[in-house]
């Protein structure tokens, strides 16, 4: 037989609407009575009506987290921090939080699809990780998306991608930690420094390669075309840009990576070439993710603090800590400086 509302109350001894209001979390209960109501849910497996209980008040129990790719530990590691700060109280019926993670491949039209059903769920709050593509047709697209989002009462929140008017914002400063990067190479005395970008659409590769370009002509070093290759944020990207790389100028003395996955496979194509790292050629990678301390030689590389901002847009999102002044918190990277850069030969 279904367990009701009802039975619940007559349990604890309370209302159907205090029940109601402690499953709920949107009203203040006395703490002895919460606990009751709570025992009571247990004792009864009671399951609140998810679809019902979101219609009643207007958000669901739901969130969603959009990533471009769940296996890439830049997304897994944020991914992860936003769920941490999602779960209510207590950890059983008292308002906590599903968390939905959304892995859209990269695919616009995914991302776009995955937004809708999120708006038909009523979902409490939607927090979107990583770049956007730059395309106008699809950021007005989304645009408008999250506009309705919110206007509908669910909280949203941009993780590492750059500010939009409809939402608040965790922005990675690319551009800065692009120029710092290069600047260390730079001054070990490198002049002739190839770069691996990401894909051409996204705005995380844009903005990393203009701070680069940045550093360079700081520096009054040419920006030669043929020393920057696009390609996909992973390893055989790195793999194979970097092969190109040395076809197009084997004199180079440095390569420079759009993130660390990509850094590693550069390394790997330039030990297959019989180059040392960073004796023949230096590498640089951006993100500090996990595993570039352990890469040998350790990954000189831009530390972004990928967890702890994760972590700040779950509890914004979850109406815990309030937005940054304006709507947008710019977090900016630290520089790491590893066994992977060295002097040229040539220095």
């Amino acid at each position: 037989m279904t367990v009701t509302l009802a039975d619940v109350a007559a349990r604890a001894q309370v209302s159907p609407a205090t029940v109601s209001r402690v499953l709920n979390g949107n009203y203040p209960v006395a703490a002895s009575t919460r606990e009751r109501v709570l025992k009571a849910v247990d004792e009864l497996d009671y399951v609140l009506n998810g679809p019902a209980s979101a219609l009643a008040a207007a958000t669901s129990d739901l969130v969603g987290i959009l990533v471009n790719d769940i296996a890439d530990p830049f997304f897994g590691i944020m991914a992860a921090a936003i769920q941490s700060e999602i779960g209510g109280p207590g950890g059983r019926a008292g308002g906590e939080r599903l968390g939905v993670v959304c892995n859209t491949g990269g695919s616009p039209e995914r991302e776009l699809t995955y937004l809708t059903l999120l708006q038909r769920q009523r979902a409490a709050a939607v927090v979107l990780t990583g770049g956007a593509i730059e395309d106008p047709a699809h950021l007005a697209a989304v645009g408008n998306k999250l506009r309705k989002l919110a206007e509908a009462g669910t909280r949203v929140v941009l993780c590492g991608r750059p500010p939009t008017p409809e939402a608040i914002a965790i922005t990675f400063d690319n551009r800065g930690g692009g120029q710092l990067l290069t600047e260390h190479l730079i001054g070990l005395g490198h002049r002739r420094l190839g770069y691996i970008a990401g894909p051409e659409e996204r705005t995380t590769t844009r903005h990393r390669l203009e701070g680069h370009r940045a550093a360079l002509a700081a520096a009054g070093i040419e920006d030669d075309p043929r020393w920057t290759v696009y390609g996909r944020y992973d390893r055989l990207s790195g793999y194979e840009a970097t092969l190109e790389l040395l076809r197009r100028d084997p004199s180079l003395t440095a390569v420079v990576a759009a993130n660390d996955t990509v850094a590693l496979g550069a390394c790997a194509a330039l030990r297959d070439s019989g180059l040392r790292i960073p004796d023949d050629v230096s590498v640089a990678g951006f993100d500090d993710l996990p595993f570039s301390i352990d890469a040998v030689p350790a990954l000189t590389t831009v530390r972004l603090p990928l967890s702890d901002a994760g972590a700040r847009a779950g509890r914004i999102a979850m109406g815990r800590e309030e937005p940054p002044p304006g709507g947008i918190a710019t977090v900016r990277g630290e520089l790491m400086v590893r066994g992977s850069s060295g002097v040229p030969r040539e220095a």
